[in-house]
Formats: C-alpha cells, structure tokens, sequence
C-alpha cells in the first residue's frame, strides 16, 4: 500500500477516534446534569430507559475505540493493512470502508461462511 494511502487512512482514524472520544465526554455531562432534577417515578423510568441505551451504544463505541487504537498501533508498527489469516496485503477498497479490518475479504468471507455452518448445525 502506498504511503498516501496510509496517511489517508491514519488522518480517518484519528478523527474517528475523536469523535468517538468525544461522544463519552458528553455522555458523562449530561448524566450529572440530568441525575438529580428526576422527581417523578415514571419520568425517572423513562429517563433510566435511554439511559441504558444509550450505555449499550458507548459499550459498542468503547469496543470500536479499542480497535481504531490497535489499527492506528499497527501503522505505527508497518503491519498495518496485513491480513492476519493469509498474510496477503488488505485492499484499500476494504480499509477505506473498515479501516479497522485485520482481514481480507477473502479470509473473512470463509470466517463468515464457518460460523453460519456451526449456527446452522
């Protein structure tokens, strides 16, 4: 892959990252704002309600943070844009749409088809 490409790839990670980072800290805020002005049982149940989706969506955030921090670990490294199965160079195609991938398509697609085979049996 071609040292723009990385670059590229590298910059839309890092925003992303921030991004990322960024929806946490307004999370945080606007639960110690919200807390304590709950009076009413069934305002207060609500509230609680997407409170706890909007936990589940940082859980998966928090994961996808992890990620982004490995794929930008691996730029730092040279590995990065490696297929973990095979070995072979991820297509840019592939990285621009999940830069967070550590597989080609190839070797994910046959990862896929393996856990549909065992979910069928």
């Amino acid at each position: 892959m071609k040292k723009k490409q990385i670059n590229y790839l590298e910059d839309m990670l890092r925003n992303q990252l921030r991004e990322l980072l960024s929806h946490g800290e307004v999370t945080i805020i606007g639960i110690r704002s919200q807390e304590s002005a709950m009076s009413d049982p069934l305002d207060r149940a609500a509230y609680d309600e997407d409170q706890s989706r909007l936990f589940r969506i940082r859980d998966r955030e928090s994961r996808l943070i992890g990620k982004i921090q490995t794929a930008l670990e691996a730029i730092e490294e040279g590995s990065y844009g490696i297929c973990e199965s095979c070995g072979e160079e991820i297509s840019f195609q592939r990285l621009q749409a999940r830069p967070v991938t550590t597989k080609c398509i190839s070797c994910k697609m046959q990862e896929e088809e393996m856990e549909k085979a065992v979910r069928i049996r």
